[in-house]
């Protein structure tokens, strides 16, 4: 019987995460799901957790597994499930560079073979999956990391970029920028309890996101009231 490795399908707006190798030197320069073996006793749920954890720093939470298997040389063989971010961002330890790949740009790196049989499948979960995002823009750091940490407690993706102002030098003065598939209305219930606010024109495909310009925005917080109240 073989033993089995455990790869982490990533999914965050329409990509997926995809990480280099840089060991042994036969693999290196290659590119994989992250993951590890599971070891004797172990779930694979929770080996593929704590994979994620040793490797790049995050928490994950596994929402299903992909079909099938694909042998990893005579003895080993690997199988894949998709994961959500619970906490922390991708931080590569064991990796020396991580991508986010949309369906179509799965075929610009080099998969190791075992990861191959799992890119159709995963393609076709991307082009179903939402690929837009609500930004909230944040003016303390810690309200954008409450906020962040509250959406991905309701299950939702949530995480947290800093934005960069026009005309702005001083690193204090920009704000930071939840970026996330919740609702809106979940979103402008929580920018109007940390005084934020949704930045509804920058919101939208996940393709806008990355990298975002320089945006023109109060120097002050503004609340965000439900329309049709009085208050």
């Amino acid at each position: 019987m073989r033993k089995q490795v455990v790869g982490a399908a990533v999914v965050r707006a329409g990509k997926v995460l995809a990480t280099r190798r840089t060991a042994p030197p036969a693999l290196a320069g290659r590119w994989e799901f992250p993951g590890g073996k599971v070891e004797p006793g172990e779930q694979p749920a929770d080996a593929l957790e704590r994979e994620i954890a040793e490797e790049l720093g995050c928490g994950v939470e596994v929402t299903g597994w992909l079909a099938g298997s694909a042998a990893i040389g005579d003895t080993h063989e690997l199988r894949v499930a998709t994961v959500r971010l619970t906490s922390g961002e991708p931080d590569p330890v064991e990796h020396d560079q991580v991508r986010w790949l949309g369906p179509d740009e799965l075929g610009e790196v080099d998969w190791l073979e075992p990861d191959r049989p799992f890119l159709p499948e995963v393609g076709h979960l991307l082009r179903q999956a939402p690929a837009s995002v609500l930004r909230a823009i944040l003016f303390d750091e810690d309200d954008a990391a409450a906020v962040t940490a509250r959406l991905r407690a309701e299950g939702y993706d949530a995480w947290v970029t800093r934005e960069r102002l026009a005309g702005e030098d001083d690193d204090e003065d920009h704000p930071w920028a939840v970026l996330t598939d919740a609702p809106e209305l979940l979103l402008e219930l929580l920018v109007d309890e940390y005084d934020g606010w949704l930045d509804r024109e920058q919101s939208g495909p996940e393709s806008r996101w990355q990298p975002p310009s320089p945006l023109e925005l109060p120097t002050q917080p503004r609340r965000i009231k439900n329309l049709g109240t009085n208050t």
